[in-house]
C-alpha cells in the first residue's frame, strides 16, 4: 500500500500507464523525462504558456502554500499574485484553504507587539488540485535545462531527497477523504489543515452534528507512539480546542501502548486502510 500511495503522489491524476511493480524512478525516467518534450508542451498549454502562472505553481508546490508566501517566492506583487491565482483557481488547478485564525486583540497604542507577532500575517493556503501537476512543478520544472539536455542527475538526486516529505503531503490529503468515509453516520461537512501562528494541525474536520475532529498524519518509518499524540493534545489546548474525536494517521502504525488506548473516539489508521482510496486509481504496464 505504501508503494500504491507513493505511486499516487506522482501519477495521480495523469493518464500515464505504469508498472507499480517497478522501481519509482524508472517509471519517472521512462514514461516521463524520455518523453519529456510530450509533457512540457502539454504541461505549457494547461497553463496558456505563461511564466507567470508557472512561477506561481512553482512557489506553491516547493513552499509551505500560504499565499502571501507564494507570491513573495514568485516575486510577485499582490495584484499580479491575486490575477495569478484566480485564473488557476478557475482552471481548477488550485483550491483554496481559507484560514480560521482570527486577528489579535489589538495592542494599546503606548504597547509594541513583539517582532514575531507584528510581522506574523493571517493568510490563506493553496492547494494543487492533481497530483502529477504538483509533482510537475515541485520536481520537474525546476530542473527544466537539465532534462531538456539528457541529464536527469539533478532530478534523481532532488527526488531522492525530498521524496517522503513531498509524499507525506498527498498522505495526508489521502487521509482526509478517508475521514469522510468513516463518519457517514454523521457526515463531515468540512474538513483542512489548521493554522495560525502557534501552531499547525494537519487535520481539523466538523461534522454535522457539531462534533470536532482533529488529526495528525506521520508518512515516516517509525511507529507512532503516545508521545506524539500527546503533542497533538498539546496544539489543541494552545487553541483551545476540546475535539470529540482524534485521529492518528501512521504510515508504519503504532506503538503497543498507543495502540491499547484505541477507543470510539481515538481513531487508529494505518497505510492499508487507504486501499479502498488508492486501489481504484492504480495503474498497469
Amino acid at each position: 500500500m505504501e508503494r500504491l500511495v507513493e505511486f499516487f503522489s506522482v501519477f495521480g491524476g495523469s493518464t500515464v500507464a505504469i508498472d507499480i511493480d517497478a522501481p519509482i524512478e524508472h517509471e519517472i525516467v521512462s514514461h516521463i523525462l524520455e518523453d519529456y518534450g510530450t509533457f512540457y508542451n502539454a504541461m505549457s498549454e494547461l497553463i496558456v504558456h505563461d511564466t507567470t502562472y508557472a512561477g506561481l505553481l512553482r512557489a506553491i508546490a516547493k513552499g509551505d502554500r500560504r499565499t502571501h508566501s507564494a507570491f513573495r517566492r514568485a516575486r510577485l506583487g499582490e495584484q499580479k499574485g491575486n490575477d495569478a491565482l484566480a485564473f488557476l483557481i478557475e482552471l481548477h488547478l488550485l483550491e483554496r484553504e481559507t484560514s480560521r485564525e482570527t486577528p489579535l486583540t489589538k495592542y494599546a497604542a503606548h504597547q509594541k507587539r513583539p517582532k514575531a507577532i507584528a510581522r506574523h500575517k493571517i493568510s490563506d493556503k493553496l492547494r494543487i488540485t492533481l497530483p502529477f501537476v504538483r509533482f510537475w512543478f515541485y520536481f520537474i520544472s525546476p530542473h527544466h535545462h537539465s532534462i531538456i539536455n539528457g541529464d536527469y542527475e539533478p532530478f534523481l538526486e532532488a527526488f531522492t531527497t525530498h521524496q517522503s516529505s513531498f509524499c507525506s503531503y498527498i498522505y495526508e490529503q489521502l487521509n482526509l477523504y478517508l475521514l469522510y468515509q468513516t463518519f457517514q453516520d454523521d457526515p463531515i461537512i468540512d474538513a483542512k489543515s489548521y493554522w495560525d501562528r502557534q501552531v499547525e494541525i494537519d487535520i481539523l474536520a466538523l461534522t454535522q452534528k457539531m462534533k470536532s475532529i482533529v488529526g495528525e498524519c506521520k508518512w515516516t518509518n517509525h511507529k507512532m507512539n503516545k508521545k506524539e499524540w500527546g503533542k497533538l493534545k498539546e496544539k489543541c489546548a494552545l487553541i483551545g480546542l476540546r475535539p470529540e474525536y482524534t485521529a492518528l494517521f501512521s504510515k508504519r502504525g503504532f506503538s503497543n501502548e498507543l495502540r491499547s488506548m484505541q477507543s470510539s473516539t481515538l481513531l487508529l489508521f494505518e497505510a492499508h486502510d487507504l486501499e479502498s482510496l488508492v486501489h481504484p486509481l492504480t495503474y498497469n504496464a
